[in-house]
């Protein structure tokens, strides 16, 4: 039987891998929107990153797991991994209605991606459906969020907010390059997910 939740956040990415930038995003979102659960969602076949490879959707999701396991406000699902086809959100943000009706729901990503948001499927839908957590690292350029959001209505516009989330200064790309350069990344990750890392060889 689904849960009844007022107020859930999802936190949608590639986690590949999650750090403690992605955790202390969704922690702030949480705090700051009063929410009762969020769910981490791995992308399982994400649409926009075709052009670089990307690890197994199952080991991203294992190391969510692992990522999430002591907190009780934080959950993870498998749906984007055990969906066929790429992942789009509005199916995600859909299927999450459903399981949780009556929920207002809150997506937390980050603002790089947002800003690809003209481009993703049924943007006027999804906008409808949900509020946009859109994570910022410090200093980040909330001009480019603003120019690129001229597409979109006004009324949808508002339901995209911006979150300065300083731990965002850590980024997947350069934990995996450090896996491969052979440089630590202790206290960039969690011990479970570090661990995991390194005994599946994963970024070699």
């Amino acid at each position: 039987m689904a849960q009844t939740l007022k107020r859930l956040g999802i936190m949608g990415g590639t986690f590949d891998p999650i750090h403690y930038g992605h955790l202390v995003a969704a922690e702030g979102a949480r705090h700051a929107f009063q929410l009762e659960k969020v769910i981490f969602i791995p992308a399982g076949r994400p649409p926009h990153k075709t052009g670089r490879k990307i690890s197994d959707p199952h080991h991203r999701w294992i190391m969510t797991e692992l990522a999430v396991a002591s907190n009780p406000y934080f959950d993870t699902s498998s749906i984007e991994v055990e969906r066929p086809g790429y992942s789009y959100t509005i199916d995600t943000v859909r299927e999450v209605r459903n399981l949780y009706p009556g929920a207002e729901i809150f997506f937390i990503t980050g603002a790089d991606a947002v800003l690809e948001i003209l481009n993703w499927k049924n943007v006027n839908e999804l906008l409808e459906m949900c509020w946009f957590i859109a994570a910022t690292r410090p200093g980040y350029p909330l001009g480019n969020l603003k120019r690129r959001l001229a597409g979109i209505s006004p009324e949808y516009v508002k339901r995209i907010i911006p979150m300065e989330v300083p731990a965002l200064a850590i980024s997947s790309t350069e934990i995996r390059a450090r896996v491969q350069e052979g440089r630590p990344i202790k206290y960039l990750l969690p011990e479970p997910v570090e661990a995991y890392i390194l005994n599946r060889g994963l970024y070699k």
